[in-house]
Formats: structure tokens, C-alpha cells, sequence
């Protein structure tokens, strides 16, 4: 199947859980993936979707096997899984991801990439994401995250109760709409 039409699918059954007009650009995997080197592996990908950000970190030297994936829609979760066999591929709920801490093997993550339509997330959730995924990071840990918006697309009080940071790294206009990225870390980091 291709990346539009299982795009196209599961937009028809849930529009306001994709939230998004198009696929991500490889413009926009492209940005959000360009700190990302293999020794941060491994690495968590929150609402991967049809693999963009995936295929990516792959370009960028990372393994399947240094990949996390952790996708709600079902579609997109089999989709993954049949394309990416030797990542580790999960369906479920990214405010959950603490749930996953035994995958990391007593390790942590270097780095999580996002393609989570936040901005239509509740505070409530954006925290619980945030402190989980920051939970799951080593010291140096960084949340990368695209936005369709001119703010970060982390809820100020989220970021100052969990002690974190938003920086704005960069924006591409090859991306519909056009978004930009950016990358949330601890503050004393």
C-alpha cells in the first residue's frame, strides 16, 4: 500500500486523530531527523504513521533494531511492522509510553522524534507524554517535534512543571502546510 493511500485511509476514519492535510514531507523527516546519530540508539518514534521519520532515521545510520515505534492506529501499526520487521513496533497510546520502559533492555533512549499531531492534545496528556518519554531518556535526551504553528507546540505550564525547555530549530516551506521543528530538552542540559 502506499504512503497516501494509508494515509488517505485512516484520515477518512479519524481526521482529527491524524490532523494533518498530507503525509509528512521528506523535507520535514528530513529536519527533525538531522541531530539524530546512531550512538543515541535507541531511539523512540511516537505516531510514526506510515514510516516517513522512520525511513529517515534509517538514512541518517540508525538500525530497525535501534527503533522503537509506537503507533495507535491499527493500520498504520501493521504497516510499520510489515515494512520495518526489525524494529520493535508497538500499538498503543503515546501517553502511556512509560508502560515500554523493559524494551529499552535497562537502557535508555537518546533522543525521541515525534509525529504526534500535539497541538490537539490536552495538557493533561502532553504532560504525561513528556514526563514519560523524558523518563525513558538518558541524561542529554532530546524530543524533537514538528509544529504547524508559530509557538511551541509544548504548553508552557507542561514545560515549566516538567522542568523542560522548547528551542525552535528550524521550518521547512516543502511540507503541506508548511511546519517547523522543534527540539525540547531538560532545562539544566
Amino acid at each position: 500500500m502506499s504512503d497516501l493511500a494509508a494515509f488517505l485511509r485512516a484520515w477518512a476514519k479519524d481526521p482529527l486523530g491524524i490532523a494533518a492535510v498530507a503525509p509528512s514531507s521528506p523535507a520535514l523527516a528530513k529536519l527533525i531527523t538531522a541531530e539524530i546519530n546512531p550512538d543515541m540508539a535507541p531511539v523512540i518514534e511516537l505516531g510514526p504513521g506510515t514510516g516517513v521519520f522512520t525511513k529517515a532515521l534509517l538514512a541518517r545510520g540508525l538500525k530497525q533494531s535501534d527503533l522503537i515505534l509506537i503507533e495507535y492506529e491499527a493500520d498504520f501499526a501493521r504497516l510499520l511492522a510489515a515494512r520495518f520487521p526489525q524494529a520493535t513496533v508497538l500499538r498503543g497510546d503515546a501517553a502511556r509510553v512509560r508502560r515500554h520502559r523493559a524494551l529499552l533492555g535497562g537502557g535508555l533512549a537518546g533522543a525521541t522524534i515525534s509525529g504526534l499531531p500535539i497541538l490537539n492534545i490536552s495538557a493533561r496528556q502532553q504532560m504525561m507524554i513528556m514526563r514519560g518519554c523524558f523518563d525513558l531518556m538518558r541524561p542529554g535526551g532530546r524530543f524533537y517535534q514538528f509544529t504547524y504553528s508559530p509557538i511551541s507546540p509544548i504548553r508552557r505550564p507542561v514545560l515549566d512543571r516538567l522542568g523542560l525547555k522548547a528551542r525552535r530549530l528550524s521550518s521547512t516551506l516543502r511540507n503541506l502546510p508548511p511546519a517547523a521543528v522543534y527540539e525540547i530538552s531538560r532545562l539544566d542540559e
